[in-house]
């Protein structure tokens, strides 16, 4: 088998897991190829499509010397052994499951267009969330009327987006589901010795677990479940706390003390967003679902309904703070972007709740240092909605300022002169509680937090 792997896909799973690998593993050729020639484009640019600390200086240590991007997708699949399938797998919104199911249209693309140029026997692993038993579909396609052999694993991805280079350097553990049968565990070792990374100075081996393919593949679910679990459950916590008196950052502090909870995914704000815990817990929905496991559906349904509401509720007790009216008055929005350290806006809370305070005829002025380009696009059908580069420019005039990301320059802005920009009573909205409240209030704010 050669050592060249190539990852169909120049999204989030392409780009820095890829260039991470490359780094690693020195003595492979790694390609990231794509249909989109723009998106190849900007990868190979000093522009990168996708902002993520620490992904610039890995990018330039490798590219061209062991990790190339292209849109030659054939000629790659025809050349590497090792082929890492990272396409989109967005919700279905048609048809069947339409609104909780994956939709694996672009991967059943992909894996045809393998078996149809591949020359050679591949390992083809599954990096894109998928359904469980979907390994099964993808070996059927593949080796179907064909007499070279495809050994499928699935290796789910536990990125967090923000500290994604970090957490690939360094990770708690990496997955690898695959077959029990002799072909399977070789492409189990060989995927193991590309995770170990060239000497064994990557990964540590017993941090790499071994499952079936199944398990993998539920894994990946069930982790983004849990996770979204604790956000929505914290969030249903601080507004009990809002409506007691009680403060959610003491209530978070001391269950995280136990050691049997932790402190982790308890830090209460606007709800989750990005690209995998709302489809994640959809796509485990439908899967309830599917085999008639309707309690189960509720359940974890109730974990996207709770992330919901949280966002209703920063506006409804913003419209009641603003005196029962938002219409004709200016909100600055400060951060588009779902979380700090990314520019990704992915079903972003800040989406949520600009589209309603829209819809109460507010003026919106948006201002993020990473994300707005993706605002504009996100943002297009909505007419009358400012993007501003300078957050001292968004609070002018402004009624209200929104905090809806925890960006690191926000406590350290100079928020007397915000106040002095601003209409009078001015007040602020923290969501992410980032700010220090008590100084906000002896600046002549009126403030709001969560859970307090």
């Amino acid at each position: 088998m050669n050592k060249d792997i190539v990852c169909i896909g120049a999204g989030y799973i392409g780009g820095p897991t890829m260039a991470v690998i490359a780094k690693m593993n020195p003595s492979r050729n790694v390609w990231v190829v794509d249909i989109n020639a723009a998106r190849i484009d900007a990868w190979n640019s000093e522009n990168l499509p996708i902002y993520e600390p620490g992904l610039d200086e890995v990018v330039r240590e490798v590219r061209g010397r062991n990790l190339f991007f292209s849109t030659d997708i054939e000629g790659c699949i025809r050349k590497c052994d090792v082929i890492f399938v990272g396409v989109n797998t967005p919700t279905k919104m048609f048809g069947r499951g339409a609104g909780r199911a994956s939709d694996l249209q672009f991967w059943e693309a992909t894996a045809r267009n393998i078996a149809k140029w591949a020359e050679s026997d591949k390992i083809v692993i599954e990096k894109s969330t998928l359904p469980v038993r979907t390994a099964a579909a993808m070996s059927a396609i593949l080796n179907t009327h064909s007499s070279l052999k495809f050994t499928v694993l699935s290796n789910p991805e536990f990125l967090a987006e923000g500290t994604a280079i970090r957490d690939l350097l360094a990770p708690d553990r990496v997955l690898i589901g695959g077959p029990s049968d002799d072909a399977g565990a070789a492409a189990v070792r060989e995927l193991v010795d590309i995770y170990a990374g060239e000497g064994d100075r990557w990964v540590p081996r017993e941090r790499i677990l071994t499952t079936n393919v199944w398990s993998a593949e539920l894994t990946k679910l069930a982790a983004n479940a849990m996770l979204a679990q604790r956000v929505s459950s914290v969030n249903a916590l601080s507004q009990l706390c809002e409506a007691t008196g009680a403060n959610i950052s003491e209530v978070a502090r001391v269950m995280g003390a136990d050691s049997r909870i932790g402190s982790k995914f308890l830090k209460a704000g606007p709800g989750f967003g990005g690209s995998c815990f709302k489809k994640d817990v959809l796509n485990l929905v439908y899967l309830c679902e599917s085999f008639g496991l309707r309690d189960a559906a509720a359940y974890w349904n109730q974990v996207i309904a709770m992330n919901d509401s949280q966002q209703r509720r920063i506006v409804e007790r913003l419209f009641h703070a603003l005196f029962n009216t938002i219409a004709n008055k200016k909100i600055a929005i400060f951060g588009f972007a779902f979380k700090a350290d990314t520019g990704d806006t992915r079903e972003t809370p800040s989406g949520a709740v600009v589209r309603m305070l829209h819809e109460e005829h507010a003026r919106l002025a948006i201002t993020d240092p990473k994300a707005l380009n993706n605002a504009a696009r996100d943002l297009a059908d909505l007419d009358g909605i400012e993007l501003v580069e300078d957050p001292y420019a968004a609070a002018t005039e402004a009624d209200a300022v929104i905090v809806m990301t925890d960006w690191k320059q926000y406590p350290g802005l100079d928020w007397k002169r915000i106040y002095d920009s601003m209409r009078k009573p001015a007040l602020v909205f923290d969501t992410r509680n980032c700010l220090d409240a008590a100084d906000l209030r002896k600046t002549g704010f009126n403030v709001l937090s969560i859970g307090r």
